[in-house]
Protein backbone atom coordinates (compact mmCIF):
# COMPACT_ATOMS: atom_id res chain seq x y z
CA UNK A 1 0.00 0.00 0.00
CA UNK A 2 2.81 2.40 0.91
CA UNK A 3 4.60 1.76 -2.40
CA UNK A 4 1.34 2.20 -4.30
CA UNK A 5 0.72 5.48 -2.48
CA UNK A 6 4.19 6.70 -3.40
CA UNK A 7 3.55 5.87 -7.05
CA UNK A 8 0.20 7.69 -6.99
CA UNK A 9 1.73 10.74 -5.32
CA UNK A 10 4.62 10.77 -7.78
CA UNK A 11 2.24 10.61 -10.72
CA UNK A 12 0.10 13.37 -9.26
CA UNK A 13 3.16 15.59 -8.81
CA UNK A 14 4.27 14.93 -12.37
CA UNK A 15 0.83 15.75 -13.75
CA UNK A 16 0.68 18.94 -11.72
CA UNK A 17 3.90 20.05 -13.36
CA UNK A 18 2.24 19.66 -16.74
CA UNK A 19 -0.66 21.97 -15.94
CA UNK A 20 0.01 25.27 -17.80
CA UNK A 21 -1.18 27.46 -14.97
CA UNK A 22 1.25 25.83 -12.57
CA UNK A 23 4.33 26.08 -14.79
CA UNK A 24 7.27 28.01 -13.38
CA UNK A 25 7.77 31.53 -14.79
CA UNK A 26 10.72 32.19 -17.10
CA UNK A 27 13.92 32.69 -15.12
CA UNK A 28 15.29 34.72 -18.05
CA UNK A 29 12.56 37.38 -18.08
CA UNK A 30 13.78 40.94 -18.69
CA UNK A 31 12.09 44.28 -19.38
CA UNK A 32 13.21 47.14 -21.56
CA UNK A 33 12.43 50.08 -23.83
CA UNK A 34 12.08 50.69 -27.55
CA UNK A 35 12.35 54.37 -28.49
CA UNK A 36 15.01 55.03 -31.09
CA UNK A 37 13.93 58.66 -31.52
CA UNK A 38 15.48 59.21 -28.09
CA UNK A 39 18.31 56.66 -28.17
CA UNK A 40 19.51 56.22 -31.76
CA UNK A 41 19.25 59.69 -33.26
CA UNK A 42 18.20 61.70 -30.23
CA UNK A 43 20.43 63.28 -27.59
CA UNK A 44 22.04 60.40 -25.64
CA UNK A 45 23.36 62.74 -22.96
CA UNK A 46 19.76 63.55 -22.09
CA UNK A 47 18.05 60.16 -22.60
CA UNK A 48 20.48 57.56 -21.21
CA UNK A 49 20.75 58.91 -17.64
CA UNK A 50 16.94 58.78 -17.43
CA UNK A 51 16.87 55.26 -18.88
CA UNK A 52 19.37 54.26 -16.19
CA UNK A 53 17.12 55.83 -13.57
CA UNK A 54 14.25 53.74 -14.98
CA UNK A 55 16.47 50.64 -14.57
CA UNK A 56 15.75 49.45 -18.09
CA UNK A 57 17.53 46.15 -18.68
CA UNK A 58 17.16 46.00 -22.46
CA UNK A 59 17.16 48.58 -25.23
CA UNK A 60 15.73 47.73 -28.63
CA UNK A 61 17.21 49.56 -31.63
CA UNK A 62 16.40 49.10 -35.31
CA UNK A 63 19.65 48.39 -37.13
CA UNK A 64 18.84 49.81 -40.54
CA UNK A 65 20.49 48.01 -43.44
CA UNK A 66 19.25 50.66 -45.89
CA UNK A 67 17.38 53.96 -45.79
CA UNK A 68 18.20 57.32 -44.27
CA UNK A 69 19.93 55.80 -41.24
CA UNK A 70 21.15 52.76 -43.15
CA UNK A 71 24.57 51.25 -42.56
CA UNK A 72 24.90 50.18 -46.20
CA UNK A 73 23.52 52.98 -48.33
CA UNK A 74 25.98 51.99 -51.05
CA UNK A 75 27.00 48.49 -52.11
CA UNK A 76 30.00 47.14 -50.17
CA UNK A 77 32.85 45.36 -51.91
CA UNK A 78 32.98 42.69 -49.19
CA UNK A 79 29.56 42.66 -47.51
CA UNK A 80 30.68 40.18 -44.83
CA UNK A 81 33.48 42.49 -43.65
CA UNK A 82 32.27 44.94 -40.97
CA UNK A 83 35.20 47.22 -41.88
CA UNK A 84 34.17 47.60 -45.52
CA UNK A 85 34.41 51.33 -46.43
CA UNK A 86 30.81 51.36 -47.70
CA UNK A 87 29.50 50.71 -44.17
CA UNK A 88 28.70 53.52 -41.76
CA UNK A 89 28.10 52.16 -38.24
CA UNK A 90 28.65 55.42 -36.37
CA UNK A 91 25.12 55.86 -34.94
CA UNK A 92 24.95 52.23 -33.82
CA UNK A 93 28.42 52.23 -32.28
CA UNK A 94 27.46 55.32 -30.28
CA UNK A 95 24.21 53.75 -29.08
CA UNK A 96 25.92 50.48 -28.13
CA UNK A 97 28.60 52.35 -26.14
CA UNK A 98 26.01 54.44 -24.29
CA UNK A 99 23.82 51.42 -23.54
CA UNK A 100 26.77 49.53 -22.06
CA UNK A 101 27.92 52.56 -20.06
CA UNK A 102 24.45 52.85 -18.52
CA UNK A 103 23.99 49.13 -17.83
CA UNK A 104 21.69 48.04 -20.65
CA UNK A 105 21.88 45.23 -23.23
CA UNK A 106 21.04 46.10 -26.82
CA UNK A 107 18.48 44.21 -28.91
CA UNK A 108 19.28 44.94 -32.56
CA UNK A 109 16.47 44.55 -35.10
CA UNK A 110 17.88 44.26 -38.62
CA UNK A 111 15.50 46.01 -40.99
CA UNK A 112 15.24 47.91 -44.27
CA UNK A 113 16.57 46.95 -47.70
CA UNK A 114 18.99 49.39 -49.39
CA UNK A 115 18.10 50.41 -52.93
CA UNK A 116 21.10 48.64 -54.44
CA UNK A 117 19.87 45.32 -53.02
CA UNK A 118 16.35 45.32 -54.51
CA UNK A 119 16.44 47.52 -57.60
CA UNK A 120 15.44 50.68 -55.76
CA UNK A 121 12.01 49.37 -54.76
CA UNK A 122 12.07 50.80 -51.23
CA UNK A 123 13.10 49.80 -47.71
CA UNK A 124 9.98 47.69 -47.17
CA UNK A 125 10.67 45.42 -50.13
CA UNK A 126 12.64 42.21 -49.71
CA UNK A 127 16.17 41.97 -51.12
CA UNK A 128 16.56 40.38 -54.52
CA UNK A 129 19.25 38.06 -53.15
CA UNK A 130 18.95 36.72 -49.61
CA UNK A 131 22.73 36.20 -49.63
CA UNK A 132 23.24 39.99 -49.47
CA UNK A 133 21.19 40.19 -46.27
CA UNK A 134 22.93 37.16 -44.78
CA UNK A 135 26.34 38.76 -45.32
CA UNK A 136 25.16 41.98 -43.70
CA UNK A 137 23.80 40.08 -40.69
CA UNK A 138 27.14 38.30 -40.36
CA UNK A 139 29.04 41.61 -40.55
CA UNK A 140 26.78 43.15 -37.88
CA UNK A 141 27.15 40.19 -35.53
CA UNK A 142 30.92 40.23 -36.03
CA UNK A 143 31.13 43.94 -35.31
CA UNK A 144 29.10 43.59 -32.11
CA UNK A 145 30.68 40.34 -31.02
CA UNK A 146 32.38 41.97 -28.04
CA UNK A 147 35.82 41.47 -29.55
CA UNK A 148 35.80 43.82 -32.56
CA UNK A 149 38.31 46.66 -32.38
CA UNK A 150 37.57 49.89 -34.21
CA UNK A 151 40.21 51.94 -36.01
CA UNK A 152 40.46 54.17 -32.91
CA UNK A 153 41.35 51.17 -30.75
CA UNK A 154 38.03 50.95 -28.85
CA UNK A 155 36.48 47.50 -28.45
CA UNK A 156 32.79 47.55 -29.31
CA UNK A 157 30.27 46.08 -26.81
CA UNK A 158 28.69 42.72 -27.44
CA UNK A 159 25.12 42.30 -28.69
CA UNK A 160 23.52 38.89 -28.20
CA UNK A 161 19.84 39.59 -28.97
CA UNK A 162 18.81 39.99 -32.61
CA UNK A 163 15.48 40.45 -34.40
CA UNK A 164 14.80 39.60 -38.03
CA UNK A 165 12.94 42.60 -39.51
CA UNK A 166 9.89 44.36 -38.03
CA UNK A 167 6.18 43.48 -38.43
CA UNK A 168 6.47 41.68 -41.78
CA UNK A 169 2.69 41.04 -41.73
CA UNK A 170 2.20 44.81 -42.00
CA UNK A 171 2.56 46.40 -45.50
CA UNK A 172 4.34 49.42 -43.99
CA UNK A 173 7.32 47.16 -43.28
CA UNK A 174 7.11 44.40 -45.90
CA UNK A 175 5.31 44.71 -49.21
CA UNK A 176 3.62 43.30 -51.10
CA UNK A 177 1.53 41.26 -48.68
CA UNK A 178 -0.26 39.42 -51.52
CA UNK A 179 0.46 38.64 -55.17
CA UNK A 180 -1.99 38.06 -57.97
CA UNK A 181 -1.61 34.86 -60.01
CA UNK A 182 -4.21 34.77 -62.77
CA UNK A 183 -7.64 35.21 -61.16
CA UNK A 184 -6.35 34.36 -57.66
CA UNK A 185 -4.54 36.27 -54.95
CA UNK A 186 -1.89 34.38 -52.99
CA UNK A 187 0.18 35.38 -49.95
CA UNK A 188 3.56 36.90 -50.72
CA UNK A 189 4.99 38.48 -47.55
CA UNK A 190 5.44 35.12 -45.73
CA UNK A 191 7.33 33.84 -48.79
CA UNK A 192 9.69 36.82 -48.73
CA UNK A 193 9.92 36.74 -44.96
CA UNK A 194 10.96 33.07 -44.83
CA UNK A 195 14.04 34.09 -46.84
CA UNK A 196 14.64 37.11 -44.58
CA UNK A 197 14.37 35.04 -41.40
CA UNK A 198 16.74 32.36 -42.71
CA UNK A 199 19.25 34.94 -43.94
CA UNK A 200 19.46 36.84 -40.65
CA UNK A 201 19.45 33.69 -38.51
CA UNK A 202 22.20 32.08 -40.59
CA UNK A 203 24.26 35.25 -40.85
CA UNK A 204 24.28 35.91 -37.10
CA UNK A 205 25.01 32.30 -36.20
CA UNK A 206 27.81 31.90 -38.75
CA UNK A 207 29.96 33.93 -36.35
CA UNK A 208 29.99 30.87 -34.04
CA UNK A 209 29.81 33.13 -31.00
CA UNK A 210 28.22 31.93 -27.78
CA UNK A 211 24.75 32.83 -26.51
CA UNK A 212 23.57 34.66 -29.62
CA UNK A 213 19.79 34.55 -30.05
CA UNK A 214 17.84 35.45 -33.17
CA UNK A 215 14.08 35.99 -33.04
CA UNK A 216 11.95 35.76 -36.16
CA UNK A 217 8.31 36.70 -36.63
CA UNK A 218 8.30 40.13 -34.96
CA UNK A 219 4.65 40.20 -36.02
CA UNK A 220 2.09 42.95 -35.52
CA UNK A 221 -1.08 42.05 -33.59
CA UNK A 222 -3.66 42.19 -36.38
CA UNK A 223 -4.27 41.51 -40.07
CA UNK A 224 -7.27 41.50 -42.40
CA UNK A 225 -6.19 38.59 -44.65
CA UNK A 226 -7.72 40.43 -47.59
CA UNK A 227 -5.70 41.09 -50.72
CA UNK A 228 -8.27 43.60 -51.96
CA UNK A 229 -8.48 45.62 -48.75
CA UNK A 230 -7.36 49.24 -49.00
CA UNK A 231 -4.45 48.20 -46.75
CA UNK A 232 -3.94 44.44 -47.13
CA UNK A 233 -2.24 42.67 -44.22
CA UNK A 234 -1.95 39.17 -42.83
CA UNK A 235 -3.02 38.09 -39.36
CA UNK A 236 -0.33 36.68 -37.03
CA UNK A 237 -1.49 33.05 -37.02
CA UNK A 238 -1.91 32.92 -40.80
CA UNK A 239 1.49 34.57 -41.21
CA UNK A 240 3.16 32.13 -38.82
CA UNK A 241 1.69 29.10 -40.61
CA UNK A 242 2.75 30.41 -44.00
CA UNK A 243 6.28 31.37 -43.03
CA UNK A 244 6.65 27.75 -41.92
CA UNK A 245 5.07 26.49 -45.16
CA UNK A 246 7.40 28.57 -47.31
CA UNK A 247 10.61 27.53 -45.64
CA UNK A 248 11.45 29.56 -42.52
CA UNK A 249 13.58 26.80 -41.07
CA UNK A 250 14.33 27.71 -37.48
CA UNK A 251 15.02 30.51 -35.02
CA UNK A 252 15.86 30.85 -31.33
CA UNK A 253 12.74 32.80 -30.35
CA UNK A 254 9.53 34.11 -31.85
CA UNK A 255 8.84 37.83 -31.41
CA UNK A 256 5.42 39.46 -31.37
CA UNK A 257 3.82 42.86 -30.64
CA UNK A 258 0.61 42.10 -28.67
CA UNK A 259 -0.92 45.60 -28.64
CA UNK A 260 -4.49 46.26 -27.51
CA UNK A 261 -7.07 47.22 -30.14
CA UNK A 262 -9.36 49.61 -28.25
CA UNK A 263 -8.90 51.83 -25.16
CA UNK A 264 -11.49 49.71 -23.35
CA UNK A 265 -9.28 46.61 -23.61
CA UNK A 266 -7.27 45.65 -20.55
CA UNK A 267 -4.13 43.50 -20.71
CA UNK A 268 -6.31 40.45 -19.99
CA UNK A 269 -9.05 41.21 -22.55
CA UNK A 270 -9.50 38.71 -25.35
CA UNK A 271 -9.56 40.63 -28.66
CA UNK A 272 -12.88 41.05 -30.41
CA UNK A 273 -11.38 39.95 -33.74
CA UNK A 274 -10.59 36.23 -33.85
CA UNK A 275 -7.62 36.93 -36.11
CA UNK A 276 -5.87 39.24 -33.62
CA UNK A 277 -3.22 38.22 -31.09
CA UNK A 278 -2.98 40.58 -28.13
CA UNK A 279 -1.61 40.01 -24.66
CA UNK A 280 -5.06 38.75 -23.65
CA UNK A 281 -4.82 35.72 -25.95
CA UNK A 282 -1.06 35.30 -26.31
CA UNK A 283 -1.58 31.66 -25.33
CA UNK A 284 -3.22 31.06 -28.74
CA UNK A 285 -0.06 32.19 -30.53
CA UNK A 286 2.18 30.14 -28.23
CA UNK A 287 0.14 26.99 -28.91
CA UNK A 288 0.39 27.53 -32.67
CA UNK A 289 4.13 28.21 -32.38
CA UNK A 290 4.62 24.99 -30.39
CA UNK A 291 2.68 22.98 -32.95
CA UNK A 292 4.74 24.32 -35.85
CA UNK A 293 8.21 24.81 -34.37
CA UNK A 294 8.30 23.21 -30.92
CA UNK A 295 8.77 24.95 -27.59
CA UNK A 296 10.53 28.06 -28.88
CA UNK A 297 11.09 31.03 -26.60
CA UNK A 298 8.82 34.08 -26.99
CA UNK A 299 9.87 37.74 -26.97
CA UNK A 300 7.36 40.59 -26.74
CA UNK A 301 9.45 43.26 -28.43
CA UNK A 302 6.91 46.09 -28.61
CA UNK A 303 3.97 46.96 -26.37
CA UNK A 304 2.42 50.00 -24.78
CA UNK A 305 -0.68 51.96 -23.82
CA UNK A 306 -1.15 55.50 -25.08
CA UNK A 307 -2.42 58.10 -22.65
CA UNK A 308 -5.15 60.71 -22.62
CA UNK A 309 -3.98 63.40 -22.45
CA UNK A 310 -2.64 63.90 -25.01
CA UNK A 311 -4.34 61.23 -27.18
CA UNK A 312 -8.04 61.83 -26.56
CA UNK A 313 -9.26 59.12 -28.96
CA UNK A 314 -7.03 56.09 -28.28
CA UNK A 315 -5.46 56.83 -24.91
CA UNK A 316 -6.20 55.71 -21.36
CA UNK A 317 -5.73 57.80 -18.22
CA UNK A 318 -2.24 58.25 -16.81
CA UNK A 319 -3.14 56.19 -13.75
CA UNK A 320 -4.56 53.38 -15.88
CA UNK A 321 -1.44 53.29 -18.06
CA UNK A 322 0.67 52.72 -14.95
CA UNK A 323 -1.66 50.00 -13.70
CA UNK A 324 -1.75 48.28 -17.08
CA UNK A 325 2.05 48.38 -17.33
CA UNK A 326 2.45 46.51 -14.04
CA UNK A 327 -0.32 44.08 -14.98
CA UNK A 328 1.04 43.35 -18.45
CA UNK A 329 4.59 42.78 -17.24
CA UNK A 330 3.22 40.43 -14.59
CA UNK A 331 1.29 38.42 -17.21
CA UNK A 332 4.39 38.10 -19.36
CA UNK A 333 6.71 37.23 -16.49
CA UNK A 334 4.44 34.47 -15.22
CA UNK A 335 4.38 32.79 -18.63
CA UNK A 336 7.17 30.17 -18.70
CA UNK A 337 7.83 30.73 -22.41
CA UNK A 338 8.22 34.53 -22.43
CA UNK A 339 11.72 35.89 -21.85
CA UNK A 340 11.35 39.63 -22.47
CA UNK A 341 8.87 42.47 -22.79
CA UNK A 342 9.79 45.85 -24.26
CA UNK A 343 7.71 48.99 -23.80
CA UNK A 344 7.13 51.50 -26.60
CA UNK A 345 7.80 54.43 -25.97
CA UNK A 346 10.08 56.13 -23.44
CA UNK A 347 8.97 59.68 -24.32
CA UNK A 348 5.78 60.78 -26.10
CA UNK A 349 6.06 61.75 -29.73
CA UNK A 350 5.36 65.46 -30.17
CA UNK A 351 3.39 64.68 -33.37
CA UNK A 352 -0.12 63.99 -32.05
CA UNK A 353 -1.46 63.10 -35.46
CA UNK A 354 1.08 60.51 -36.61
CA UNK A 355 3.14 59.66 -33.52
CA UNK A 356 2.52 57.59 -30.41
CA UNK A 357 1.91 58.89 -26.91
CA UNK A 358 2.66 55.80 -24.83
CA UNK A 359 5.77 57.22 -23.17
CA UNK A 360 6.66 57.47 -19.49
CA UNK A 361 7.41 61.13 -20.16
CA UNK A 362 5.29 63.66 -22.00
CA UNK A 363 6.80 65.35 -25.06
CA UNK A 364 7.81 68.22 -22.76
CA UNK A 365 9.46 65.90 -20.23
CA UNK A 366 6.82 65.63 -17.51
CA UNK A 367 6.82 62.24 -15.78
CA UNK A 368 3.67 60.12 -15.83
CA UNK A 369 2.88 57.57 -13.07
CA UNK A 370 4.03 54.82 -15.47
CA UNK A 371 7.61 56.05 -15.00
CA UNK A 372 7.59 54.99 -11.34
CA UNK A 373 5.65 51.82 -12.19
CA UNK A 374 8.31 50.68 -14.69
CA UNK A 375 11.11 51.67 -12.33
CA UNK A 376 9.53 49.74 -9.46
CA UNK A 377 8.94 46.63 -11.58
CA UNK A 378 12.49 46.62 -12.97
CA UNK A 379 13.97 47.09 -9.51
CA UNK A 380 11.94 44.20 -8.09
CA UNK A 381 12.92 42.00 -11.03
CA UNK A 382 16.62 42.75 -10.52
CA UNK A 383 16.43 42.23 -6.74
CA UNK A 384 14.80 38.82 -7.17
CA UNK A 385 17.83 37.61 -9.14
CA UNK A 386 20.42 38.58 -6.57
Amino acid sequence: MFRQLLVVLSLAAALAMLVPGEAAPSRFFQVGIFDEAQTLYGNPERSFPILQELRSQLLRVNLYWGGRFGVARRRPVDAADPSDPAYNWAAYDRTAFYATQYGMKVVFSIYGTPGWANGGKGMNRAPTRAADLQKFAYAAAERYSGTFERADGRILPSVRHWLAWNEPNNPNYLAPQFRRVGPRWIVQSPVDYARICNAIYNGVHLTSLRNEKVACGVTGPRGNNSAQNIRPSISPLVFLANMKKFGAKTFDAYAHHPYYGRPTETPTSRPSARTAITLGNIDVLIRALTRLYGAKRVWLTEYGYQTSPPDRSFGVSWALQARYLTQSFGIAQRNPRIDMMLWFLFRDDADLRNGWQSGFLTATGRRKPAFAAFQRYARTLASARR
